[in-house]
């Protein structure tokens, strides 16, 4: 199921119920531009739900197109996922 944002919003664009601050998919986020707390949640979410997060971090990940809102609350997006386990196997390698 996908949101489709806000009435009179560009329904390709996800709107954060939030802060209605639209994802920005053209604009790809690496590992390094995230401030420590967004890594650690980004790696918590993608553990599994994460019901203690802080507004204003899902804020910023559903802003980045790294998280999404679900029924059941913020989950890790595909592209958050795919950047967490690049950066975990990156680690690993090095």
């Amino acid at each position: 199921v996908r949101d489709e944002g806000v009435a009179g919003s560009n329904p390709a664009t996800p709107t954060s119920k939030i802060s209605g601050l639209h994802a920005s998919p053209n604009m790809p986020i690496e590992w390094t531009d995230l401030s420590e707390d967004e890594r650690i949640a980004l790696k918590r979410m993608n553990r599994g739900p994460y019901p203690n997060l802080d507004s204003r971090i899902a804020e910023r990940l559903i802003a980045h197109g790294l998280a999404v809102e679900r029924p059941r609350g913020i989950g890790i997006s595909r592209e958050g996922r795919e950047l967490v386990i690049n950066a975990l196997l990156a680690a690993r390698d090095s």
